[in-house]
């Protein structure tokens, strides 16, 4: 799905506009701006109703057919009193992926269904009848939450995700399904809330509420574990993690879990020393990360999705690929305790043409996960030990 861009002067005139909203300032529009601008439907925001907190994202929206902020503030009160129940959104806008979180209401009386608009009920049918979205969006209906009470009401928690790349699509979608008609207002997280905050404006008819995806991430990760996946622990660690006969999946206790270390795996890697929910330092971070990963697949394999990346290299021997200990020291380097499977040398045995050629796509990509997540661990380990931290969290 294709979309398209305001022209500079307009672009403008909604930035500079939407600048003196938030500040309380008048906002004047020329006539022919004036003649232009439709009619459109307000209502106040993204936050569900009786939550308090609406008023404190609400912004009036450049373009008034008043002329002012202020003049359209009563009309939108009215539209606020009489709005139909509205689809709770989240985005978080990463460098590689979109994830979009919607907080589906299960507990729809008689009367709000009935005035339901017919936009409302085509964004609902649309995101909860699918598990595909074009040829790139996906909702994985294996991670649904199921029988939730967000800000007394109850329902269900979809997650849903598509290509950074194709992000001008979904604020298409956005436009062409009038989502500016039912709220003004789309809560967002990740680089791309700052990146794209324009083009939700200008296009999409759409205000972004920025939040700091490092606040996001651990509340976000505090609340997950709080309310369990479906009745289960969705934390969990590897008993015994050397030993495949052994080696069993455990839930973690997260009752007590400071001081913790977080390490957050995006396209690039945030490591984060947590002492609290609300106190925490970034200790450092890599650039070797999810996007790495894929990047170094696309080369190397031709792959053209993530997905397709990890069912390859579910499917690869990185040994094949890799240089061990054991390929130098034909066994165990027992005087440092290093066990003859580890790597020595990630991709190392590529430099013999004969094995160049025996490897397949699938263990280059098995490879190149290995590499990618074994320089995590390593510095994860590194950054625990220097914080004392006896916990470390991975996400």
């Amino acid at each position: 799905m294709g979309a398209g861009r305001l022209g500079a002067p307009m672009e403008r005139q909604g930035r500079d506009a939407a600048t003196s909203a938030a500040a309380g300032e008048s906002v004047s529009v020329d006539a022919e701006a004036r003649r232009r601008e439709p009619l459109r439907r307000r209502a106040s925001s993204a936050v569900p109703p009786g939550s308090g907190a609406a008023e404190g994202v609400r912004r009036e929206r450049p373009g008034s057919l008043s002329g002012t902020a202020s003049a359209a503030r009563p009309r939108g009160e009215g539209l606020r009193k009489r709005r139909p129940l509205f689809p709770w959104f989240g985005l978080d806008i990463g460098g590689t992926l979109v994830k979009l979180v919607y907080f589906e209401p299960k507990d729809i009386t008689a009367e709000e269904e009935k005035e339901e608009v017919e936009s409302l009920k085509s964004i609902r049918k649309y995101l909860t009848s699918n598990v595909a979205y074009g040829s790139t969006g996906i909702r994985d209906v294996h991670l649904e939450l199921k029988d939730l009470t967000l800000c007394g009401r109850k329902g269900n928690l979809h997650f849903i995700r598509f290509p950074t790349h194709d992000m001008p699509a979904f604020i298409q979608m956005g436009k062409d399904k009038n989502f500016s008609s039912l709220h003004t207002v789309f809560c967002a997280t990740g680089g791309g809330s700052y990146k794209f905050e324009q083009d939700f404006l200008t296009i999409g008819d759409l205000q972004l509420r920025k939040l700091d995806e490092l606040d996001c991430l651990i509340k976000g990760i505090l609340y997950i574990d709080s309310v369990g996946f479906n009745g289960r622990s969705q934390c969990y660690y590897f008993e015994n993690p050397a030993d495949s006969e052994k080696c069993q999946k455990l839930p973690f206790d997260l009752k007590n879990p400071y001081p913790l270390l977080l390490v957050n795996i995006g396209s690039g890697v945030s490591i984060l020393a947590v002492y609290s929910k609300d106190n925490y330092k970034r200790v450092t971070g890599t650039s070797l990360g999810g996007g790495t990963f894929f990047g170094l697949c696309c080369l190397l394999t031709g792959c053209s999705t993530f997905e397709e990346a990890l069912e390859m290299a579910s499917r690869g021997d990185s040994t094949k690929v890799d240089k061990l200990v054991r390929d130098i020291y034909g066994g165990d380097y027992e005087r440092f305790g290093l066990p003859g499977w580890a790597v020595a040398s990630s991709f190392g045995n590529m430099m013999s043409k004969e094995k160049r050629e025996a490897a397949s796509k699938e263990d280059l990509a098995r490879a190149t996960l290995i590499t990618i997540t074994n320089n995590i661990g390593s510095i994860a380990r590194m950054c625990a030990l220097n914080e004392e931290t006896d916990e470390g969290w991975f996400n």
